[in-house]
């Protein structure tokens, strides 16, 4: 094996090649990487471990990455029934979820951390194999100790000295060392552009109208919504708005939409955004076909051909043509289908395409350079635009749209919003229909905290309303998500500035940093109480302040595991605890929430007040406000608010004081704190 010079880039960033010829994916999303934001913000931590090894076997490239045998691993890629990978095999590959964590996912991003405090990330475009620390080499020089099943306990896993990556060609291997997972997290997506600046519409509430709509189907929809005051901020169209589709025409049917700018601009003058659904396979009836046929792979795909995205000159006929039918027009963001893949549709593996580019690396790359072609056409409209996407890469933090699958199930869900934190990218809980009204409450509930609140009607044209014995609860279930869009706005403008993910796994805040690491703690001998919050997906962070134990349908009472440091019932007020456990039953309109000591949380009243409810004795937070639709924010059209607070007797004295920009903060009718 061959050592890699790996070099500093950034504070606790350290990269190295494996060859003389590098292209990964970072390099055709081409993010600016956000080294300031990495030094000013985090440590200049050391590198974890000596030095990472290199192998050629046959055509592959192999990576060794040494480790500790008590390490726990996360990732690499976007799962959903697990958080650790420790021992296991992950053949990473753009697919749509197949139901089992083995490395074919819509975001299949080679990333991975360890709780010594660190992540690594081989930056390829083709399909790469991640052994977990379980294959054991002939030349490793701490070898475990041989089993004997015959004599006592035996286990197949057998820990060993290396995380080992192969996969063909070169990569770029980098390294982000910190205290923390958080903190290496944080720092990778910095260096793939910073998280994503969404509106402030798209923290709103979502509904995607049935496939068969038509003009004045829609509008009758927005007429039911208003009547039974349900607040409404993005409609969906499904793919009948299209004239052709499977494959796509991005033109406007006619008949169904004989005015689209009238149309847009109607829905608009109601402060309501559209949303767009298409795939990326174009029609023989879409009038961009003949250009862009010359930049299209050997296959198709439903009698579409398949642009080859890794062009700019195939994103560009792609954009323009965006740009004059739908944007110009008002249209605000996408919804990106199916550009995940089945094997069983989607073109093979022998594809042969224009850029002389894989297969492989184009279908892992079709859904990133879709994302950035379509931010890029907004951003140079100064607007800001969030959108959905069925499959992503290294660089998705930055891009504003959200990954979803048609996987229903609600622990997967759960599993999801917390495994999203762990390799870059955005997971939405969408709601689609249930078999109870506690299911259906439940499933809402689980939304308010996420990045998308949206009910997908798209197959079945369901309403909120589905079960009218609950109308009332989902309705304060929505209005609860507006109430909070201060505080989420926050969160969000964290994920930009500091790379922290706005919803994220309670591993990454509580548990298994790099102090624990250096001083010896030996994971298989830890205490329960320790333990507990390293693969927990049940319960995550929402923001700096809030963790968020949704209930489960059917579930009376659970358990919330508290980690170390004061926690509030976010209803009471009152003091929860610390390191402990609790076991709770909550009713059908609340969802269990904890409030850390010291947090300031921002939210807006029905009437437009904002109210600042404060947890403990004292504290501190911010407040940051900008015009939620431009990047006007850039030029110091923003504010930053620091916010203190004491409380004495049980009275609350607070202050807001605007500290930087040359924005404005919301014109709110009154400033009060709880």
């Amino acid at each position: 094996m061959n050592s890699l010079s790996l070099k500093k880039i950034a504070a606790g960033v350290y990269t190295a090649k494996t060859g003389d010829k590098t292209d990964g994916v970072l390099s055709l999303v081409a993010n600016e990487p956000k080294i300031e934001a990495i030094n000013n913000n985090y440590s200049d931590a050391p590198l974890p471990f000596d030095g990472i090894f290199t192998e050629k076997v046959g055509n592959k490239t192999v990576v060794c990455i040494p480790r500790n045998l008590s390490e726990r691993h996360y990732g690499p890629g976007l799962r959903f029934r697990s958080l650790a990978t420790n021992f296991s095999v992950l053949h990473m590959r753009c697919d749509h979820y197949g139901g089992s964590d083995n490395g074919r996912t819509h975001v299949p991003t080679p990333f991975y951390l360890s709780d010594a405090g660190y992540g690594v990330f081989i930056d390829t475009p083709e399909f790469i194999t991640f052994y977990m620390g379980g294959t054991v080499r002939t030349d490793a020089k701490n070898p475990p100790e041989e089993q004997n099943r015959g004599r006592g306990p035996w286990s197949a896993d057998t820990p060993s000295e290396f995380v080992e990556a192969s996969f063909e060609g070169d990569a770029d291997v980098y390294v982000f060392a910190g205290e923390s997972m958080l903190e290496a997290v944080a720092k990778f997506n910095l260096f793939c552009g910073g998280g994503a600046r969404i509106p402030k519409w798209g923290l709103g509430f979502w509904h995607r109208t049935h496939t068969q709509f038509d003009e004045n189907d829609v509008k009758n929809e927005i007429k039911l919504f208003e009547e039974r005051n349900f607040d409404l901020d993005v409609i969906g169209l499904e793919p009948g708005w299209h004239s052709n589709s499977y494959p796509c025409s991005y033109e406007w049917d006619e008949q169904r939409f004989p005015d689209p700018k009238e149309f847009v601009s109607s829905l608009l003058k109601k402060d309501i955004r559209v949303n767009l659904w298409e795939n990326l396979f174009v029609s023989k009836k879409a009038k961009i076909y003949e250009e862009i046929m010359p930049f299209c792979g050997s296959h198709k795909v439903w009698n579409g051909i398949v642009p080859d995205f890794t062009l700019e000159k195939a994103r560009e006929i792609i954009a323009n043509q965006h740009k004059k039918e739908h944007i110009d027009i008002g249209v605000s963001g996408y919804k990106i289908d199916e550009c995940d893949g089945y094997d069983e549709w989607l073109f093979p593996d022998h594809t042969s395409f224009p850029s002389g580019r894989s297969a492989a690396a184009v279908r892992n790359t079709l859904g990133i350079l879709a994302q950035k072609n379509i931010y890029n056409a907004f951003r140079k409209e100064n607007k800001r635009t969030y959108g959905l996407v069925r499959a992503s890469a290294a660089g998705s933090a930055m891009m504003p749209f959200c990954i979803y699958n048609d996987c229903y199930s609600f622990e997967q869900y759960l599993t999801g919003l917390a495994s999203s934190s762990l390799t870059g990218c955005l997971w939405v809980p969408e709601v689609r229909d249930a078999q109870t009204p506690e299911e259906w409450v439940r499933r809402f509930q689980m939304c308010v905290f996420s990045p998308m609140l949206m009910l997908n009607a798209w197959a079945n044209g369901v309403k909120p309303w589905k079960f009218k014995e609950v109308e009332d609860t989902v309705r304060e279930t929505v209005r609860f998500r507006k109430s909070l869009l201060p505080y989420l706005y926050n969160a969000f403008y964290t994920y930009a500035e500091k790379g922290i993910p706005p919803f994220r796994a309670m591993c990454l805040d509580f548990s298994g940093t790099g102090s624990q690491k250096r001083s010896g703690l030996d994971h298989t001998e830890s205490p329960y109480e320790t333990l507990r919050l390293f693969d927990t997906y049940d319960q995550y962070m929402a923001g700096d302040s809030i963790m968020v134990c949704p209930m489960r349908p059917g579930e009376k009472t659970r358990k919330i595991s508290l980690p170390a440091g004061e926690w509030y019932d976010w209803y009471t007020g009152e003091y929860a605890g610390s390191g402990e456990m609790l076991q709770i039953e909550c009713p059908l309109e609340k969802i269990p929430l904890y409030v850390k000591g010291g947090a300031m949380i921002p939210t807006v009243e029905k009437d437009g007040s904002l109210t600042v409810r404060c947890y403990g004795n004292s504290g501190s937070g911010f407040l940051y406000d900008d015009d939620g639709e431009s990047f006007d924010f850039e030029n110091g059209k923003y504010a930053y608010c620091e916010m203190s607070f004491i409380k004495e007797n049980g009275a609350v004295t607070g202050k807001i004081e605007k500290t930087r920009g040359d924005g404005f903060v919301s014109e709110y009718k009154a400033v009060r704190f709880i």
